[in-house]
């Protein structure tokens, strides 16, 4: 059963879809890509988790969907606050057993749970589906100059924004045809999303470290779900993340061909999904 509610952070009213598996049962919180509300892929992952028998809270981070905050702009430090609030949220419910509580993060999400997890014990295992396990150390290997002087174009139209995304090549944050084919078509079809981000927000991904939070995690289970092939979320920094990690982890290669195959299409999404209910499963036992 899906129950509408709100909670909120840092006095920002977030709106989350709850679902709940039944007493005791395991739970997780969900976050998504870039720009990305929880009709769409958080909300598919959600669905497909508690018909496995766990219980889901995806939500609207800050700023983006229903929920409240300074419109189309990625707060990295107010996005973890959100998921802070998110675990507290599940772990006030009657129906939920504090100590099993995970989280999941699809895209850019994979990056974020990742961060979460390591900086928030509560949260016993942490998945990574698609991840987007930014790294500014990498970014900046071989050209500094370069990725310093993409900061300060950043900055300095920090306010401005610009397309999401946008067909034939047209400049947008997320370039190119595969993210128009996902959110430029009735596939991500959802009332409360809109097809526009700050600059600001892309200084947000260019500094956000997801890697580094691998060794920070201690002994949380982790568990990376990945393309073999992944035009957007390098499956080198998945596979470094996993090699990164010290506590229990599994890594799964999907041959999908595109990143936004782990988004909604078969079989890849039902693997995916399995994958992740059974670690789940597993470590929050």
């Amino acid at each position: 059963m899906l129950t509408h509610i709100t909670f909120s952070a840092d006095g920002i009213s977030l709106a989350g879809d709850l679902r709940v598996a039944g007493d005791g049962a395991p739970a997780v919180v969900l976050t998504g890509p870039f720009t990305g509300v929880k009709e769409q892929v958080t909300g598919g992952y959600a669905t497909r988790l508690h018909e496995r028998g766990i219980t889901t809270l995806a939500f609207d981070h800050r700023g983006f969907g229903a929920s409240g905050g300074r419109r189309a702009h990625e707060d990295s430090q107010g996005k973890l606050a959100d998921l802070r609030a998110a675990v507290s949220t599940l772990a006030a419910h009657p129906a939920v057993d504090a100590a099993r509580i995970g989280a999941v993060g699809i895209c850019l999400g994979g990056g974020y749970a990742v961060r979460a997890a390591a900086g928030d014990p509560r949260i016993r295992a942490v998945a990574g589906i698609a991840g987007a396990y930014n790294s500014p150390a990498r970014f900046a290997a071989g050209d500094p100059d370069g990725y310093r002087g993409a900061l300060t174009s950043f900055i300095e139209r920090w306010d401005e924004e610009l397309p999401a995304v946008a067909a034939g090549g047209a400049p947008a944050a997320m370039g190119g045809d595969e993210p128009y084919a996902y959110y430029g078509t009735g596939r991500s079809e959802a009332a409360t999303w809109e097809n526009r981000v700050t600059y600001g927000s892309l200084h947000a991904l260019m500094t956000f470290d997801a890697l580094g939070a691998a060794p920070l995690l201690g002994a949380t289970p982790l568990l990376v779900v990945h393309g073999r092939k992944d035009d957007y979320c390098s499956p080198g920094l998945a596979e470094a993340l996993h090699e990164q990690a010290a506590g229990p982890k599994r890594i799964t290669w999907l041959d999908a061909g595109q990143h936004i195959d782990l988004y909604d299409v078969e079989p890849h999404v039902t693997r995916a999904a399995d994958e992740t209910a059974a670690f789940l499963d597993e470590h929050l036992s």
